[in-house]
């Protein structure tokens, strides 16, 4: 989750990558560094820090033409000066960025490398002192030797003072990409960092490194067998990861979601037949009847997207549906099941412990499916088939976009599993109807923002807060509460509404406001039973309602469009990311960036 960059070419390296590094910022921002190839040594700036920062102290004579860079996100050791990256071995001739974590360094400083001196806390800094002591001429050929030494995941780029005319780079576990540009080459983690110079990028695969050169690459595996990689276009443009006017990437990517959902909309709709049709799912009707279950693995909010999926799976296609979080799903041995479809769903593409949970199912020799917004991702390539949100680059650490895209590629996937199977034309015709006016509803709602920003009000002066909701409005409540805490840093935590009375009612209070998700369906009097007793123990209550009806006692009510009952949680989040958002932003939070946190997780 930290950021790689690196450069060979006819221009200057150091501006190219501090520009790459600012790209990459929201993979981590404890400290950041470059390590520059000049004419007669290695030149490194690295210090803790944003990239703006340390750009700004970097001394003018970092000259040269070669260099790679890092923006960290901290593992090993606290993010300081000693322990930013790059990472140099004792004669400063070798220097390794990496993303990542080296399991076994603590072992290899006992032996292999035995006696070495280390400068750093970090893991990253045994790679550079185990290449430096690999018996070989070839820069590639002393990185591979030192991969093969090493277990964990990375990727990793490395330069050598010695041979100033290549980058070597490697991953297992943690993208890397190439990017070819007209007589130079870049090397990056994320295609963020080099969009503005190139759109051909290739994909390194897991235990396979490269050579670059500034006019061209050559690909390998870490068992020495050379590969074919073609460079292939990607869809983003530069302009994507601008604010565009806006205050910040966050509020401008909560303003994208008309655009965004009419997007991951485009092309799927079958009004002929009342269903959708998803080019990716790769399922013939047999395939689709003959399931038994589905079961959905997320981390954060991909969880929550998916805990929202399995109940729209559940509600249309009638098929058993649950989600569970990825980290914990291969630790526990799970059984799996052939006539069950598992569903990976990561923002990324890359988030470490979903990948893994697909690796777990595809060894064991389950179906499975990625939900993703990344094309060219390793989950996406893991899956092979899937669902593509569509809903264009993501910068803010806190999802907004992409947690309501996904939602909408779930109810896609669900009408179409159950038009499949027993779902009629009549309401198949009812949710095509509903995805339909979903995007201009969307707007309604951000329209109707200063009356969020005015009730955020109360809960920035709270040090804690409740967040409550029932079925279909218990996973917009786990999301509400997460947007809070992680930009605001205010306290809060979700609870199914009937669930409160069962302990959690007896931290209510004035100085404790709840914020309740209240869908007009047939829990409707129920909801309203638990805002009653939230109100005898004189709590303050925010309302976030699709109905019209009256809420006696709510301090505050915000309302949404009608939709389909089953669409109705896609609208009654999207005021939810703006109370987060407005009450960060009353409380001066760097929203963007929050503390401790980085976008995409590649470590366990």
């Amino acid at each position: 989750m930290c950021g790689i960059v690196g450069y060979l070419g006819r221009q200057p390296a150091a501006p190219i990558l501090f520009e790459g590094l600012q790209r990459l910022e929201y993979r981590g921002y404890d400290s950041a560094g470059i390590a520059v190839v000049g004419t007669s040594a290695l030149r490194v700036h690295k210090a803790a820090g944003r990239v703006g920062e340390v750009a700004a102290r970097a001394p003018k004579r970092l000259g040269g033409k070669v260099g790679i860079g890092h923006t960290r996100w901290a593992t090993h050791g606290e993010p300081t000066d000693a322990n930013a990256h790059p990472h140099v071995d004792a004669s400063g001739r070798i220097a390794v960025v990496h993303n990542g974590i080296i399991e076994n360094a603590s072992e290899l400083k006992a032996t292999v490398l035995a006696g070495v001196a280390f400068a750093s806390e970090t893991d990253t800094e045994v790679l550079a002192h185990l290449i430096a002591a690999q018996d070989h001429d070839e820069l590639e050929d002393r990185v591979r030797a030192a991969l093969l030494l090493v277990e964990g995941a990375y990727g990793i780029a490395v330069v050598d003072q010695d041979q100033p005319d290549r980058i070597v780079v490697a991953r297992n576990g943690s993208p890397v990409l190439l990017a070819v540009g007209e007589h130079e080459m870049f090397v990056a983690s994320d295609a963020a960092a080099v969009i503005r110079h190139t759109d051909q990028v290739v994909h390194l695969d897991d235990r396979e490194l490269a050579v670059v050169r500034a006019g061209g690459y050559r690909t390998f595996t870490l068992d020495a067998v050379p590969t074919t990689k073609a460079p292939t276009r990607t869809p983003i443009v530069a302009t994507a990861y601008d604010k565009g006017g806006h205050r910040d990437h966050m509020h401008k990517e909560i303003h994208e979601q008309p655009v965004a959902v009419e997007r991951a909309l485009g092309g799927r709709l079958d009004r002929r037949f009342a269903t959708a049709h998803l080019g990716g799912l790769r399922m013939d009707p047999r395939e689709v009847l003959a399931l038994r279950r589905v079961k959905v693995l997320g981390c954060g909010s991909a969880f929550y997207a998916g805990l929202a999926g399995a109940l729209q799976i559940e509600t249309l296609a009638r098929i058993p549906a649950d989600a569970e979080a990825a980290s914990e799903f291969r630790y526990r041995n799970p059984i799996i099941e052939p006539d069950t479809l598992y569903v990976a769903v990561s923002q990324s593409g890359e988030t470490f412990d979903t990948l893994a949970a697909v690796q777990e199912i595809k060894r064991k020799g389950g179906t499975v499916i990625g939900v993703v917004n990344t094309p060219g991702s390793t989950i996406a390539r893991e899956c092979g088939a899937g669902i593509f949100l569509h809903a264009g680059p993501e910068v803010s650490v806190t999802s907004t976009k992409t947690f309501t895209s996904t939602g909408v590629a779930f109810a896609l996937l669900a009408l179409q599993l159950g038009r499949t199977r027993d779902l009629g034309p009549a309401d198949g015709g009812r949710i095509i109807a509903a995805l339909d006016a979903l995007p201009a509803q969307i707007q309604q709602v951000l329209d109707a923002e200063a009356e969020v920003a005015a009730v955020a009000e109360r809960l920035a002066g709270a040090e804690s807060a409740f967040f409550i909701g029932r079925v279909r409005g218990h996973h917009v409540a786990l999301e509400a509460a997460q947007k809070l805490k992680e930009i605001s840093y205010v306290h809060a935590e979700a609870y199914p509404g009937a669930e409160l009375k069962h302990g959690p009612l007896a931290l209510v209070s004035p100085a404790v406001p709840t914020v309740a998700v209240v869908p007009d369906d047939e829990l409707w009097e129920k909801n309203l039973s638990t805002i009653a007793e939230i109100r005898a123990r004189k709590g303050p209550v925010i309302v976030v309602t699709d109905s019209s009806a009256p809420v006696d006692g709510a301090d505050a009510v915000l309302r949404v469009p009608r939709t389909a009952p089953e669409l109705a949680p896609l609208l009654l989040g999207i005021p939810l990311q703006l109370l987060a958002y407005h009450c960060a932003l009353q409380l001066g939070r760097d929203i963007d960036q929050p503390r401790n946190l980085a976008k995409s997780v590649t470590v366990e």
